[in-house]
């Protein structure tokens, strides 16, 4: 059992019989009273979001996430399949536990699957990932006072908002946690 002031972004523990992990935290003490902890939860079985609220001096059950190593191999529609590395074991998550991270996968991408009594619960993707440019919207550049995007299709069949300068089969480097262009590769 963990203390809830022991809470910390990215923990994950057992609430009523749920498995959560916090996505933010925040301590508050007013003038009288114990300290309120205020948590934004994601169940990760089912991918709900809630918030918590606990008293400090409450307790959760912590719980220990096996993380491996693995390389995204293919998807057939509802399973993403990816291959330990060390076993060569292929492991199947369902679309649900990616959640929108599926368009940033590509084939032999090397990643992180974070496991609990042998079901994967969460995807780490790396910060950021090359993906090439399959289709864009012609752009005539000129009449603009400040940096103007267009839209522009991704080899996973992502869209993103992309500088007028880049062009179908350019690739480019795009950031996994808040899904924008950073730069031509």
């Amino acid at each position: 059992m963990i203390d809830v002031n022991d809470l910390r972004r990215g923990t994950t523990f057992i609430l009523d019989g749920e498995l959560y992990k916090v996505l933010e935290y925040q301590h508050h003490k007013p003038g009288r009273g114990n300290a309120i902890i205020r948590t934004k939860l994601r169940n990760l079985r089912t991918g709900a979001t809630v918030q918590q609220t606990f008293l400090s001096g409450d307790r959760v059950q912590e719980v220990r996430i096996e993380r491996r190593g693995v390389q995204y191999l293919y998807n057939d529609g509802d399973l993403y399949y990816f291959m330990d590395t060390e076993t060569f074991d292929q492991v199947g998550v369902p679309a649900h536990v990616l959640e929108g991270q599926a368009g940033y996968l590509k084939e032999g991408m090397e990643l992180v699957i974070s496991m609990y009594e042998g079901q994967p619960i969460e995807v780490e993707l790396p910060t950021a990932v090359d993906l090439q440019v399959v289709d864009t919207e012609v752009a005539v550049a000129g009449d603009t006072a400040t940096n103007v995007m267009k839209k522009a299709t991704l080899e996973t069949g992502l869209e993103i908002q992309v500088p007028l300068f880049v062009q179908a089969g350019d690739t480019v480097r795009v950031d996994t946690r808040t899904g924008e262009y950073v730069t031509r590769v």
